[in-house]
């Protein structure tokens, strides 16, 4: 068997570290120097620019989703500001209806006013954090009000503290939102309402 020199064996490990770091090195340099010599057309300048645009316009969905959280606690007059006029529902109601006969913003208010008859105090409150996935959004909810009579076949007294969860689903379009997908745990509600 013929012995390596170890003047070779030292330099062959260095190498081999050298190589991928200077390569490294290159590709780093190559890639500062082109983002700062990069005309607004580059593909490096339009890659931030998508990114930051992408970041923004995440912002506007969240600012709505706040609103419609508003809107439902009472706070009627955001409604214009994010409902669009071709707004619709589309809802399993408790009398038998699928929700398309609300229409719009102020369809929208007088269902939430007729919802809120019944528990003066509701409070809408987050439970999960929204998802924003392009023009749907997606939020679930917990909801907490006192009962005050009126609702029909409950034998729950006035004064019952009732708790349930909703998850909304909305489409946005032009920073309003036009079709609504609810979905209610009405079985828990009617429970702690006695209707069952």
């Amino acid at each position: 068997m013929t012995a390596v020199p170890p003047a070779r064996t030292t330099r062959r490990p260095r190498a081999r570290l050298l190589v991928p770091a200077a390569l490294a090195a290159l590709v780093c340099t190559a890639m500062t120097a082109t983002a700062s010599d990069a005309s607004p057309k580059s593909p490096s300048t339009t890659a931030i620019t998508t990114v930051q645009s992408h970041h923004e316009g995440a912002q506007r969905p969240k600012a709505m989703l706040d609103d419609w959280l508003r809107l439902w606690n009472g706070d009627y007059d955001r409604a214009t500001g994010i409902i669009s006029p071709a707004f619709r529902v589309h809802a399993a109601l408790l009398d038998g209806g699928d929700g398309s006969s609300i229409r719009g913003a102020d369809g929208l208010v007088a269902w939430i006013k007729q919802t809120r008859a019944a528990f003066p105090d509701l409070r809408f409150s987050e439970q999960v954090t929204p998802l924003v996935d392009g023009r749907y959004a997606s939020i679930r909810w917990t909801t907490t009000g006192t009962y005050a009579g009126g609702f029909p076949g409950a034998k729950a007294e006035p004064g019952t503290v009732v708790t349930f969860t909703d998850t909304d689903t909305l489409r946005m379009r032009d920073g309003r939102f036009v079709e609504y997908w609810v979905n209610t745990d009405t079985l828990q509600l009617l429970t702690q309402l006695e209707v069952l």
